[in-house]
């Protein structure tokens, strides 16, 4: 069975109040390489806090991480083409709300200086980030997607998820998701191989990985990490020492996956993607009966 799903975001990321603003319109134009000037996660989410609106759109894909991270530092999207979007694509994000914030920045801050803004149109404005903000704690951090993951395989009472990738390098939902796991079951949720980057022990350069590893690198702590596991992988799979295995992208990998298929009933083991553009192979691992999640559908 398929089911959609969509990026998501920690926590830890969202502002608690709407910060003062200091221009209506973010300078950050997505796609415009020259408007990406931003060193570290700080100043980065700074210029999304002092704007009243920041430009969004589809690129690859419909689902993007600036969605996510405009919302979480209080800031509304003006969202280009929102209408257009697939019906099973972000269909968990409140597309209703991206629309009235169209309409708001349309008609009432476009063109507007700063000093134009009247209470009741701050007022407006502050209600409808309020409702974005409550929308994204509630159902889009990290640990809420991973919640919903677990309970359309109604799988809500696992105690162990081997957590496995093709590779370590960086992908948005695969990432995100292992910290929602880690967050839920601690190091109970055991991701082979490590995701090096994930952790803040990870020692390298921002510029040496995709997006200079803004909201998504450097959230766990080294000991949710068990490395003893590591080398028991085969023996503990034969031994169904897991609850389930998920496979964190199964675009870009399916290690084990015989082994796991010998010993795993095809309900316990769960495939996501997060791919923009989809070459995976999804109806011969649809025919085997697992679960998939797949995010631009």
């Amino acid at each position: 069975m398929i089911f959609p799903i969509t990026f998501a975001i920690p926590e830890s990321k969202i502002v608690e109040d709407i910060p003062l603003k200091k221009k209506i319109l973010s300078e950050l134009i997505p796609g415009d390489l020259n408007t990406y000037i931003y060193n570290n996660e700080e100043e980065y989410y700074r210029q999304y806090q002092e704007s009243f609106f920041a430009i969004t759109k589809k690129k690859a894909g419909w689902d993007c991480m600036r969605h996510y991270e405009i919302i979480a530092n209080g800031c509304l999207p003006y969202f280009i083409d929102i209408e257009n979007c697939p019906e099973n694509t972000m269909a968990l994000l409140p597309k209703d709300l991206f629309v009235q914030a169209n309409q708001l920045y349309l008609s009432k801050f476009i063109d507007k200086p700063m000093e134009g803004l009247s209470l009741d149109v701050i007022e407006e404005y502050n209600l409808l980030v309020h409702k974005f903000l409550d929308y994204l704690r509630s159902n889009l951090t990290t640990t809420k997607i991973a919640k919903y993951i677990l309970n359309k395989t109604n799988h809500e009472n696992v105690t162990k998820i081997l957590y496995l990738s093709g590779n370590t390098l960086p992908d948005y939902l695969r990432c995100l998701l292992l910290q929602g796991f880690k967050e839920l079951l601690g190091d109970k949720c055991h991701d082979f191989p490590i995701i090096p980057h994930l952790y803040n022990s990870f020692d390298s350069n921002n510029n040496d990985i995709y997006g200079k590893g803004f909201t998504y690198s450097r959230l766990l702590a080294p000991e949710l990490h068990q490395n003893d596991l590591d080398a028991n992988i085969e023996q503990d799979i034969s031994n169904k020492y897991y609850d389930i295995v998920i496979y964190g992208s199964y675009h870009r990998g399916m290690p084990y996956y015989d082994l796991v298929r010998k010993y795993y009933q095809t309900s316990e083991i769960i495939l996501l993607c997060g791919e923009d553009i989809h070459y995976c192979d999804n109806h011969y691992y649809l025919s085997c009966g697992h679960p998939m999640f797949i995010r631009e559908l």
